[in-house]
């Protein structure tokens, strides 16, 4: 084994475990609400539009306050930085119990959204001090399967805490929030201490190992800085980066404005119990976080990422479709998983993009951006969901119109940048 495979696999095996549990909690925390809409529509009246505009209304926290949140963490640390983001947004999703009604269940999905802002964006950044370009899609595959991994365990956990629905006076989608926004608290106290800013400052490599990595890192951003996009105006000006944030706003608001309610249609379609929905939920996005692997790696070792991401895109859209029309538990479960297999494959591939040609303040700014404009989508899909369901009495034609989106998105992904920064030019011979 070289030096270099050697600390780049101390940095995998420190780091990323690490930040795939802080990931699981968050994202469970940000998605256990699609659970609770099980009982909240009963227990407080909620439609599918007062539910689909709160689940989305997160998202405007998100796209307000990322950048601002990702440039603070630049400056400040990513260790203190995402410590306090934990331990504010642990608060807040554990006081979601204290909803009444429709306005208080938007103001605190509000401030949860603004509390995590800064979160995703952060960790993409803080992967970029650590990690090459060539070890990238990788790395960001083996992090971003808390997402999956979050609905394989949260689909049981969820169903099982609302089945304790009147346990202690609290109902059970109190006991839901209280549970799953703890764990956020205790995280963020290990995060002081765990965390190291870069690979300089890392006591558990040897000073070779250090030096290696913080010298490849560094070279990379300085070329970057070069022929690539290294200041935040240039960030903010740059073209492929507003291309990149209008893909990610559809392939996020197609899956969440799907995630958030499958649930709702499982249970609707099959008349499950909420751990049986629990449950079935939890098959899809098992077999996403083996296709997400697979497909980073392969793409990863590919000439050309492109491919990988417009397929994972369009199997993510002919799920969708799927989705829209099945009835049977079988074929449901053979939509979501094909729906969860390509838009949560799609992710990781993605986000190689912007960080191949974004470095120092436009690295901040640019990834907050695009995440931040994804999850507007995050807002648009959700709603767009809700108030169609209402309005059409099913899910059919919200779901075929989130998929057609896909397909464009698809499209989009044509003119995205292929590799990190251009080539320079061969000198005059």
């Amino acid at each position: 084994m070289t030096l270099r495979e050697r600390a780049i696999r101390k940095a995998t095996r420190r780091l990323i475990p690490f930040l795939f549990l802080i990931y699981v909690v968050a994202y469970l925390d940000r998605v256990n609400v699609s659970f609770a809409q099980l009982q909240l529509e009963d227990d407080l009246g909620f439609s599918d539009t007062i539910f689909g505009l709160g689940a989305g209304i997160f998202s405007l926290g998100y796209v307000i306050f990322g950048v601002p949140s990702n440039l603070a963490l630049e400056r400040f640390g990513a260790r203190r930085w995402l410590a306090g983001i934990m331990i504010v947004w642990g608060l807040l999703s554990a006081s979601m119990l204290l909803i009444e009604s429709a306005a208080s269940f938007y103001v605190l999905r509000f401030l949860l959204g603004v509390a995590e802002a800064g979160f995703f964006p952060g960790i993409i950044l803080f992967l970029t001090w650590w990690f090459p370009e060539s070890e990238r899609t990788r790395v960001l595959a083996l992090f971003l399967t808390a997402i999956s991994v979050a609905y394989v365990a949260g689909g049981p956990l969820s169903g099982g805490l609302l089945e304790l629905d009147g346990l202690a006076g609290l109902e059970g989608w109190q006991w839901l929030f209280l549970m799953e926004g703890l764990p956020a608290l205790a995280l963020g106290a290990v995060t002081l201490r765990y965390l190291d800013e870069r690979p300089e400052d890392a006591r558990w490599l040897e000073p070779e190992e250090r030096e290696l990595l913080a010298a490849e890192v560094a070279s990379e951003r300085e070329l970057k800085e070069v022929v690539g996009v290294g200041s935040l105006r240039a960030s903010l000006r740059n073209g492929q980066v507003w291309l990149l944030s209008l893909i990610y706003f559809l392939i996020i608001g197609a899956a969440f404005g799907l995630t958030f309610f499958v649930p709702d249609l499982v249970q609707d379609r099959t008349g499950f119990t909420d751990f049986e929905v629990g449950a079935l939920a939890a098959l899809p996005y098992g077999v996403a976080t083996v296709a997400m692997l697979v497909v980073a790696r392969r793409a990863e070792e590919a000439p050309s990422r492109r491919p990988y991401l417009i397929v994972a895109v369009l199997v993510g859209a002919a799920g969708c479709v799927l989705t829209a029309y099945a009835q049977s538990p079988v074929l449901l479960t053979v939509a979501i998983t094909m729906s969860a297999v390509g838009l949560l494959s799609a992710i990781p591939v993605f986000w190689a993009y912007p960080t191949a040609f974004l470095t120092g303040s436009a690295a901040a700014a640019g990834i907050a951006l695009i995440a931040a404009i994804g999850n507007l989508g995050g807002f648009a899909g959700p709603a767009f969901t809700g108030i169609s369901e209402d309005q059409t009495g099913g899910f059919e034609m919200p779901l075929t119109v989130l998929a057609a989106t896909l397909v464009v998105g698809s499209a989009l992904v044509l003119l995205a940048r292929e590799r990190g920064v251009p080539e320079p030019e061969p000198a005059a011979a």
